[in-house]
């Protein structure tokens, strides 16, 4: 046997499991068919501007991550931001701030008075939906059409890139979903959390100062593990005791027998690897949809923005009829990411709602933003930077049941010892969910080879401290 690990991909999901493993001793290989590491993450420089790939921040209440950070060394590179800058969603073709406290719900311009008085009869709404409910339909039974196109509808198709009318509501919004199978309410499920002082896990919003690229490097700065990158996996074959693989590469064919395989690879490219071994599988996961997505970066002198960009950015409803999502600002939350003087609008497009947007070319979709930023914004001036990002497979989408081929895949690698698959269209989209996934596979497969082993050596493996900060 050649490595304990083979890791296909080298996205957050990949990494992160190379990264948990490496803590425990475990020797892996991990194969990148592009040239760089990071997948749809990373950050790139330009004219002073630091400009995003995807995602620009991290909003934190896991364990696994705050760990991660600290033993990788990370911390004194976190970048807090405000968690409670305004937001803002457009109405009627103009912004209007979202209230964030839920006191101030029903008192607040926001909402109309027919809606107020929806979102107060919430605690009223019986239990109800089951497993296959839409966030659609559950957003709009516990609290009404308004607060599903105000507010949750632009969250879900900027968050998710999903549809909500067909995306699985506890796919999507697993906490609010829970808190009503709990209580019967939502309102009802955080007052007595409150009471009880069972406060949510807090919460913690930050980037970090060189950008999201400083996770990745922290990520592959692993002695531990041997990362290929151009190295495309082509042949993926089970063996009595493990998996032979086959990549090619610019110096050739390379093999490699190993004991655990994971696979953090987009959904078709894993079911072309699985389909020899076993077509229902590659069926399951090469059914998924993914949604294109457009980042669209420009930079601005302060001066030609009339807005005071005093929050995080907005989102755009559906009712508004744009193709933009929505967009972030760096002067309110990231004012580094800018020289001085100077403003990032970051926009975003695509998604369910504009999936025509993999067809336009770079001068359209940066035209398509500057466009309808000019009417919400007030830009006076030219940006002095354009620059287009375009993800084809941008997001995969949760659309239909979920949970139940997220159940059935995993049915089905049971039926494969030493097969495991860390990516987001299983356990969610945010870089959070992905150091998560990579935590829960790297202990997946320490117990495996602690009970396959049975000796010493691999109980002093498996429970090896994890590594000091780098």
């Amino acid at each position: 046997m050649d490595v304990d690990v083979l890791i296909v991909g080298g996205g957050v999901s990949g990494l992160s499991a190379a990264w948990w493993l490496a803590q425990r001793g475990v020797a892996a290989e991990l194969w990148e068919r592009a040239p760089t590491l990071g997948g749809v993450v990373g950050t790139r420089r330009v004219g002073g501007y630091a400009m995003e790939s995807g995602a620009s921040l991290m909003l934190n209440f896991r364990p696994e991550v705050t760990a991660f950070i600290e033993q990788s060394g990370l911390a004194p590179e976190k970048l807090a931001l405000r968690s409670d800058a305004p937001r803002f969603v457009v109405q009627r073709g103009m912004l209007a701030q979202v209230p964030t406290r839920l006191g101030s719900q029903a008192f607040t311009p926001f909402w109309s008075g027919c809606g107020r008085l929806r979102l107060l009869a919430e605690p009223l709404i019986p239990r109800g939906g089951d497993e296959a409910e839409t966030a659609s339909a559950f957003v709009t039974r516990r609290l009404g059409c308004e607060a599903l196109e105000k507010v949750f509808e632009p969250m879900l198709a900027s968050t998710f890139g999903c549809d909500p009318d067909l995306a699985q509501a506890r796919a999507v919004l697993p906490r609010l979903t829970a808190l009503e199978q709990r209580f019967g309410s939502i309102a009802v499920g955080v007052l007595v959390r409150k009471l009880r002082r069972q406060a949510a896990p807090a919460m913690e919003m930050f980037s970090f100062k060189g950008g999201m690229q400083s996770l990745i490097d922290a990520l592959a700065r692993n002695p531990g593990v041997s990362v290929r990158t151009e190295c495309t996996a082509a042949v993926l074959v089970r063996e009595p005791d493990g998996w032979a693989a086959l990549a090619c590469t610019r110096e050739g064919e390379r093999r490699l027998r190993a004991r655990h395989v994971v696979l953090s690879v987009p959904a078709m490219e894993a079911a072309e690897l699985l389909d020899p071994n076993d077509p229902e599988l590659a069926a399951l996961i090469g059914g998924l949809e993914y949604a294109p997505l457009a980042v669209v970066h420009l930079g601005f002198e302060r001066a030609a923005i009339e807005h005071r960009l005093d929050g995080m950015g907005f989102l755009v409803p559906r009712a508004e009829a744009r193709a933009l999502l929505g967009c972030q600002w760096s002067a309110g939350v990231l004012a580094e990411r800018a020289p001085g003087g100077r403003v990032l609008l970051s926009a975003f497009l695509g998604g369910a709602r504009a999936p025509q947007i993999a067809q336009w070319d770079e001068a359209a979709i940066a035209g398509a933003a500057l466009d309808q930023l000019t009417a919400l914004l007030g830009l006076r001036d030219a940006p002095e930077t354009t620059q287009v990002v375009r993800h084809t497979r941008g997001l995969p989408l949760y659309h239909g049941n979920r949970l139940r081929r997220v159940r059935d895949v995993r049915e089905r690698l049971r039926r494969w010892p030493g097969l495991h698959i860390a990516a987001n269209y299983l356990d969610g989209v945010s870089t959070r969910d992905r150091i998560v996934s990579g935590y829960a596979v790297a202990g997946e497969i320490c117990s495996q080879l602690l009970a396959a082993s049975g000796g010493a050596a691999a109980r002093a493996r498996a429970r090896a401290p994890r590594a000091a900060p780098t």
